[in-house]
């Protein structure tokens, strides 16, 4: 959203002139849902796909699929039982320094109070968990275009089969 307020590009791309007001940056969280439903990017990709330009780019024998996890906004302190039996220490305010020592958690028995759909993952061994969302892409190897997502109506995780697009 910063960019738009100086960057012509992003403006033209967007449809808005010179002069014209940038939006809200609560805009696109309210229209989230909406565009995600409508399925607004995966229309946009196969648009891009579709250029004669791109298809000359475009492998048909280099594949793979290609992940990462973002990281969700919400503090590790939201991650709370799904029961509210938690064992909260006495401290000032609403956001007190808590312990988490010896205490087992996972995603199937505490979730975000902030995120709901956020998810406890780490990237590997020795790794600290992190409250996140994964993302997945079908890249081309030979250029690193991505070239299909898995469909948004399906939840994203680990070892779960996915429908591309």
């Amino acid at each position: 959203m910063e960019r738009l307020e100086f960057d012509l590009l992003f403006r033209w791309f967007v449809g808005l002139g010179v002069d014209d007001p940038v939006w809200d940056h609560s805009t696109f969280s309210k229209n989230r849902d909406r565009l995600l439903e409508g399925e607004i990017a995966v229309k946009f990709l196969s648009a891009v796909l579709a250029q004669p330009k791109v298809k000359r780019l475009l492998s048909s024998d280099h594949f793979s699929v290609d992940g990462t996890l973002i990281e969700a906004w919400a503090s590790i302190k939201s991650f709370r039982r799904k029961d509210g039996d938690d064992n909260d220490s006495e401290g000032p305010g609403r956001n007190a320094e808590r312990s988490f020592h010896k205490e087992k958690r996972s995603n199937e028995t505490h979730q975000s109070t902030t995120d709901p759909e956020a998810r406890l993952y780490k990237k590997g061994d020795g790794r600290p968990a992190k409250l996140c969302y994964m993302g997945h892409a079908l890249m081309e190897n030979r250029h690193g275009l991505a070239v299909g997502v898995p469909s948004a109506r399906l939840p994203a995780r680990p070892n779960e089969r996915r429908r591309w697009r």
